[in-house]
């Protein structure tokens, strides 16, 4: 078993670093706001520190999951970051979804002071996390990719090294794409069989067994037909990182004509107030508008 930090305890953070210290491995934890690492560790019988430079320190691997990029540089950089506490030859695996330019500075940074990176993107929602079984997908040096995967497992369903560093990051804006375009299509198809007087649970039953099942279709259809959009992955979030797709896309020369549209249909969904509904949400724009 490993000594490890967890920095980030959000609704994906907390029960990861749960499932960590559950499997055996010693956990200290951070968080923006104390109250919560305290509270973390209370109930899993880890520890807490006030910087990620003091949870970081004698740790083998450091995992995060925070917001943005300019939050997990801020948890990673300057004197009370985890760089600075970390001992040469441990190993830094960021869960966040930033882009792969953050990454691949970081990476950089890791590199010249001895420490391992890993850019490990997730998928799965906030069940996935509460139930141990994220799709998680990595970038960065094979070894150390190699090391770092066991601990990973803990709450994971598959884990996969697709490149070096920042593959994991272009990998989640590939899920993020795939997303984006279903979620439209499931939420024009139940409004439709709404406009159409059809029953859409009658509907669904029989569709989602045909080419048009999906993840989401089998997990959402019931919720978005009765109006409920608490699933903890927020459509603010959806936006970031939509942003990031389609930034990157015009840097490598990529055409995403229906991402640039979802997104601006989440933007719709957020006018209306709804930008901490999750991500099935687009069927109320499409109620909205009648």
């Amino acid at each position: 078993m490993a000594k490890l930090a967890f920095l980030g305890l959000g609704v994906m953070g907390y029960p990861m670093a749960g499932h960590l210290q559950k499997a055996g491995h010693e956990v200290a934890v951070y968080n923006r706001t104390t109250a919560k690492a305290e509270a973390w560790a209370t109930e899993h019988g880890g520890a807490f520190a006030p910087t990620p430079r003091e949870a970081a320190q004698g740790a083998d691997f450091v995992m995060a999951c925070v917001g943005n990029d300019d939050d997990l540089r801020s948890v990673c950089l300057g004197d009370d970051g985890a760089f600075a506490g970390m001992a040469k030859g441990s190993t830094f695996v960021d869960h966040t979804t930033v882009s792969a330019a953050v990454t691949k500075e970081l990476y950089a940074a890791a590199k010249e002071l001895g420490l391992g990176y890993v850019d490990a993107p997730i998928s799965g929602g906030q069940a996935g996390a509460e139930n141990g079984v994220l799709s998680v997908m990595c970038g960065g040096d094979a070894e150390v990719y190699e090391a770092a995967a066991p601990v990973i497992d803990a709450y994971a369903r598959i884990c996969r090294r697709i490149g070096d560093s920042g593959a994991g990051q272009m990998t989640k804006m590939c899920n993020q794409i795939a997303i984006a375009g279903v979620v439209q299509g499931l939420s024009e198809a139940l409004h439709f069989a709404e406009k159409a007087g059809l029953d859409g649970r009658a509907v669904v039953e029989v569709i989602s067994q045909g080419a048009a099942g999906s993840w989401q279709m089998a997990n959402r259809y019931e919720t978005m037909l009765d109006d409920h959009f608490n699933h903890g992955f927020a459509v603010d979030w959806m936006r970031k990182d939509l942003g990031i797709c389609l930034e990157t896309a015009d840097d490598i020369e990529a055409s995403l004509p229906l991402t640039a549209l979802v997104d601006q249909f989440y933007k719709d969904v957020q006018k209306l107030g709804g930008g901490r509904w999750d991500t099935s949400s687009l069927i109320k724009r499409l109620r909205a508008m009648g």
